[in-house]
């Protein structure tokens, strides 16, 4: 997670500025917005916190897209490569916005709202996105920005044991599902999904009513804050891509491992296969017929040395090979842990790969990606 020490006085503050200032917040710099870094319990209490109960964190960067009218699902299959025309109601897909050689744009979340598909992008890239979608499918649908809309999301074993009381409807939601809520005067809207590998929601309000809720949810027992540097350890250890950092426009969905996003209906041999942007190049990809030249893979070092991003990765003395995209101490496993870029060749289990740190080499070995299991509730 590349963050910057708040300095700059445009730095767009969140509708939460005013509450996480009041809780004592480390504010820095990221993506343009006036973001908490860590509260005075710190990082690694922050982190665990999640994984045993529940944290709540403010990802009102993060923008909010609409794309709505009878040809929506249509048009937006001409730019995603997943299966919109029969997702169903209140459910959600993860997707990727390609461009035309196969690079990923960003990573997003299409939800499926009956009146409209809420799209949730990265906040570096929500002015880019909005124009790249308008540009390319605005004629056949209308695609609209959301700016007073804000997000939370409430990550942890007992998030749902919070959120069952002021909306009872969360109670049926499994992973990927959604359900519109009242809060107050406001209507809002929850799916059960995160960025951290446990159980969770990710709530969306208008601005207006989002510091409310927030302090309603923080409340409750057993519901702590927490910032950007345990969102960023947290999602390391589920194995999940940052955008930006993991993958970017250079990056094609097979080198970042992520064709399971792809479903088989939009694969060559399926109902309808291709058909969006970058979709010449990426089936090829999938399919083996075009060769890549690097794959992201998990590593776990073996001496207590952290392993951070931009760390250049070598042969056992030898050449260099690839680079650490993400790295940091894990928490919950207590031991540096990475994800990085290298040859296929380097990608088979157990394999030794000396990560540089200070001109030194640190020995690591490719692991099973994630780190540690999701705990999503799918059923």
């Amino acid at each position: 997670m590349s963050s910057a020490p708040l300095a700059e006085p445009d730095a767009i503050p969140t509708p939460l500025n005013a509450l996480h200032e009041e809780l004592g917040a480390r504010m820095v710099r990221f993506a343009g917005y006036r973001m908490p870094v860590q509260y005075p319990q710190g990082l690694v209490a922050e982190h665990r916190h999640t994984r045993e109960k529940a944290s709540l964190f403010d990802v009102s960067h993060m923008g909010h897209i609409s794309v709505s009218g009878p040809s929506a699902a249509a048009a937006l299959e001409q730019i995603l490569p997943i299966d919109v025309l029969d997702l169903g109601l209140h459910r959600q897909r993860y997707a990727l916005l390609l461009a035309e050689n196969g690079g990923i744009l960003d990573d997003l979340m299409v939800i499926n709202r009956g009146e409209d598909y809420l799209l949730i992008v990265n906040a570096s890239r929500k002015h880019e996105d909005l124009a790249w979608i308008q540009a390319r499918i605005g004629s056949e649908c209308t695609v609209t920005a959301l700016p007073d809309m804000a997000l939370v999301a409430l990550q942890g074993p007992l998030a749902g044991a919070v959120l069952q009381r002021p909306v009872p409807a969360t109670s049926l939601l499994n992973f990927m599902q959604g359900t519109p809520f009242d809060f107050k005067d406001a209507r809002g809207y929850i799916t059960r999904s995160g960025y951290t590998g446990e159980d969770g929601f990710e709530i969306s309000l208008p601005a207006t009513h989002i510091e409310a809720f927030a302090r309603w949810v923080l409340k409750q027992p057993d519901v702590l804050p927490a910032g950007l540097g345990a969102r960023n350890t947290l999602r390391l250890e589920a194995g999940l891509c940052l955008y930006g950092t993991d993958m970017d426009s250079t990056t094609t969905p097979s080198q970042a491992g992520l064709n399971w996003s792809i479903p088989k209906v939009r694969r060559s041999s399926g109902q309808r296969a291709g058909g969006f942007t970058g979709a010449d190049v990426v089936l090829a990809q999938i399919e083996g017929r075009s060769p890549i030249d690097s794959v992201r893979v998990g590593l776990q070092a073996l001496e207590p040395v952290p392993v951070r991003d931009g760390t250049v990765l070598h042969i056992p003395g030898g050449d260099a090979l690839g680079v650490v995209t993400s790295g940091s101490l894990a928490p919950s496993l207590d031991r540096p842990i990475a994800m990085g870029y290298v040859p296929p060749q380097y990608t088979a289990h157990c394999t030794r790969i000396d990560a540089m740190v200070r001109g030194k080499p640190v020995p690591m070995e490719v692991v099973p990606l994630p780190f540690i299991g999701t705990r999503y509730r799918k059923s």
